[in-house]
Parts: C-alpha cells; structure tokens; sequence
C-alpha cells in the first residue's frame, strides 16, 4: 500500500496553481529521507504569471495607508498565532528540526518581526521640508520601489519568508517569493492564511529550482531582488540583476568567529557556544562555528567544548531533549562529511565527525582542533553542526585570525575586560558583534554583513528603509 504524496501548488493573483506546463519536484522529508509531498517546478509562464498578478495589484497596495498595511499585517501575524501547531508541523516535515524548540524559539520571534514591521509601516522618518533655495521649498518622499522577487532559504524557511515579504509589504510594495525546492510547504502554508488577508496579487508564492529563481531575477517587472542564500548564488543574482539595473538585497554566508579571552567564564562560554554553534545543524549564516581561544586557556576550552559536544543530542523531530535535527539534505550531508575527510594531518577531530544514524541526514556535533588560519575549513562556510578552534596569543593576533576570512557577517567577544570588548568591537570587521553572548537577534536591531556576507539589512528599520526608495520634490513659493 502506498501512502499518496500532499500536492503543493504556487500562490499566483489569489489563486492555488499547479506549474503551467505540469512539472513538479518531489519534497523529502530530511528525517527519514522519504518523500511526503511534491511541488510545483515553475518555468517562464509561470514566473510570467506571478510577475503580472504583483504588478496588476502595486498601485492599489502602493496607495492604501501606512495604517491600512499596519492592520493587515496584524492580522497576518494573529493569524499565524492562531494557526501555530500548522505551521510548526510544516516547517518541521520541512526541514526535520525539532517541534517544540521550532514551537519556541522560530514562531514567537517570526510574529513579533511582522508586528514589528506593522508598526515600522506608520514610521517612517525624512528630513524636514525646507527652504533650501529662496523661492523653493523642498519635500522629501518615501515611496515603495515596486514589485519585489524574493528568494528565501532552506535553513529557516519560515522566519526567512517573513524577513522577506514583512518589510516589503509594510513599505507599499508588492511580492513574489520563492521557498528553496527542498523546503516549499511552510511558504505554501503562509500563503494559504495570508489569503484571507491581504488583496490579490499583493503576495505571490511559486515553487521551483534555482532556475525558476533565476527566471524571477532577470524578469523585466521586479524592480527589486533579494536573496538570502550562498555566496555563489548571490554573485549570480547580483549579476542577472545588474543588467537592467534593479536593486539588490543579498544576505549571504557567514563564518563568524568566536574570541575567547583568557578572563572569560570558561564554562559559560563553553555551554552557549555549543548551543549557538549546533543551533539548527549549525545551518545558520551566525553560527558560532570558529572559536579563537587564547593559548592560556586554550586546552581546558577544548577539553569542556567536546564534552558539551558529546552531551549535546540530535534527533528525530519529536524526539525529547534534542537540540538539532538533521541537515537539510544529502547534498549538504555530503559537503558537511567532505570538510571532516578532507582535514590536513595537524587537524584534530576532538568529538563527533560522522554521520548519525542510516536513516535521514543526521551529523554529530563536531569539535576540531589544532587548526591553521590558511585551513579549508577555517576559510570556507561548512554550514553544519562542526566547531572549530584556533590558538591565539593576543589580542592582535585574535584580530588578524578574526578578520582574516572573505565572509563578514557576525562575530563575538568573550571577556570581562569593557575596554578590550569596546577595541574589539570596533575593529571587528563584521555587522554584528556579540559580547559575552552569541546569536539573539531582535527585531528592531539590523541584520546583515559586510565583504563577501553580502549587503542590505534584514530586521529593524533600516530594513525597512530597503525597501523604500526617495524622491525629491521641490515647488516654487510664488504659485
């Protein structure tokens, strides 16, 4: 007897869709690696559609009220709350990721962002009018900049969407998102309840590869593209993008590292580190995966670290106790596996470096040592549940090994000493510094990095801002 497979569709001008020409994908749950669902492949007719439908609904949304996007956007958020159980046992067929700590720690901070950018709707700030010329005054305006292409992420489908169309839709402007092809069915949820709130055509979902995304980026209509995802593929986007100049948001990789100070809580830091670094597989831009401790403690570290790493559980999703699911398919088991094998001999596996398990794409959590800064692994994003650790000997050899990587997303500092956490905060080179903490984020402070991390801001009201553009009206005083 066969189980029947659920049937995904696109989202496309208020109406559920298969792909035009009839192609679908399947969609693999990560904790068994069976097939539960399959999902719309979309090609050009498709993105052609979803295209039209934002563009045919912009002026109208363009022109309703701060406060009117405020209201929808709580009751997006009441909605979402209402409908928690939903969408946490989607997210969690989705990626594998336990269901009480996706129920705890994704859902609250996701509606807390959309009541969030409810509020930013009716906020937005400009210079004053003035008379900057004799016989002139000038005014400043914010508008929307249009329909906006968005492609979001494996590894947080769900928060990542609401990073995505929140801020767009609070601005005025309008949407179509695409969820990565291995995890489609939140997104296609979020649409579902979305459907009773907003007009048609305001947010639009379609389901597809990375050919789809790239259809919906080099499309004539967006005048915006925002990506969160590899390096490589934001290099492509920026690129497809460039050709008819639209703007860009890309929130890339990220390889933060980790400066343990020789006065830090050793055991503190040792237990939330290993919390921020195996988070969700450690599939997460900000993990704490390069930990810089220095050489006076550097071995009572270690020591503490793989035990935390031998202590820490991963698991099926309803399985108690678990801080981790599985990494989100066998591509990503694959390079996760490919960095441990491929050490070099001065390398160290001090805990974990093997799969877990033969059913689904679960990894220990991982502890190596004895690493060189020129290492593959020390310079590349691994994106899985592996920490490594560096010696340092002081505070400017901490920073060289710090800065010295292409990514330059977030960062932390572990000591007790105010001003050497004030120095390192301002020399890190990274968009986010932590100090005697890793990874909280909150909704009224920016997310986004420098360098090869990409550019543009999730969260907060600079965020916000993205996803506005200005224009100057000046008018003569004498009629």
């Amino acid at each position: 007897m066969t189980t029947e497979l659920r049937r995904l569709r696109n989202y496309i001008g208020g109406e559920f869709k298969d792909a035009a020409d009839g192609r679908t994908t399947e969609v693999v749950n990560p904790a068994t690696g069976e097939v539960y669902a399959t999902a719309p492949l979309s090609g050009q007719a498709d993105v052609d559609a979803a295209m039209a439908a934002a563009a045919a609904a912009f002026p109208g949304w363009r022109d309703t009220t701060p406060s009117e996007r405020q209201k929808a956007l709580l009751k997006i958020a009441d909605a979402f709350e209402a409908r928690a159980d939903e969408l946490v046992a989607a997210e969690s067929e989705n990626t594998g990721k336990p269901l009480g700590l996706t129920a705890s720690e994704e859902l609250p901070p996701m509606v807390d962002q959309i009541r969030f950018f409810a509020g930013a709707a009716r906020l937005l700030e400009g210079r004053s009018a003035g008379e900057y010329m004799e016989g002139m005054t000038s005014i400043i305006r914010r508008e929307p900049v249009g329909v906006c292409a968005q492609v979001a992420p494996w590894n947080y489908p769900m928060m990542m969407a609401v990073w995505k169309f929140a801020p767009a839709i609070a601005a005025g402007n309008t949407v179509v998102l695409k969820p990565s092809d291995t995890t489609p069915a939140s997104t296609v949820l979020m649409a579902e309840i979305i459907d009773s709130v907003l007009p048609k055509g305001v947010f639009n979902v379609i389901c597809g590869d990375r050919e789809t995304g790239k259809a919906m980026v080099e499309h004539s209509t967006p005048a915006m593209a925002s990506i969160t995802g590899s390096v490589r593929a934001g290099m492509q986007v920026a690129e497809s993008a460039s050709k008819d100049v639209k703007r860009v948001h890309l929130e890339l990789g990220g390889k933060a590292p980790v400066v343990v100070f020789e006065d830090a809580d050793i055991a503190k830091a040792v237990e939330d580190i290993a919390v921020a670094g195996y988070f969700n597989a450690g599939q997460d831009c900000t993990a704490a995966t390069r930990v810089l401790v220095h050489e006076s403690i550097h071995d009572e570290f270690v020591t503490a670290l793989a035990k935390a790493a031998a202590d820490t559980k991963t698991g099926r999703p309803d399985d108690e106790d678990v801080l981790y699911g599985p990494l989100n398919n066998p591509n990503q088991l694959k390079q996760v596996a490919g960095f441990i094998e491929r050490l070099p001999a001065h390398a160290k596996v001090e805990a974990g470096g093997h799969q877990v398990g033969d059913k689904g794409y679960f990894y220990a959590p991982t502890v190596v040592s004895g690493l060189k800064q020129d290492d593959e692994i020390i310079q590349n994003e691994v994106f899985g549940p592996v920490i490594t650790v560096q010696s340092f000997t002081d505070e400017a050899q901490a920073l060289e090994y710090a800065n010295g990587v292409e990514f330059a997303l977030a960062s932390s500092v572990w000591t007790k000493d105010h001003g050497r956490a004030m120095r390192m905060s301002k020399n890190l080179d990274f968009g986010c510094v932590w100090i005697n903490t890793h990874i909280p984020l909150v909704a009224e402070m920016p997310h986004g990095g420098f360098k090869k991390s990409g550019y543009g801001k999730d969260l907060s009201a600079y965020g916000f801002e993205d996803y506005t553009r200005i224009k100057h009206v000046m008018t003569s005083l004498d009629g």
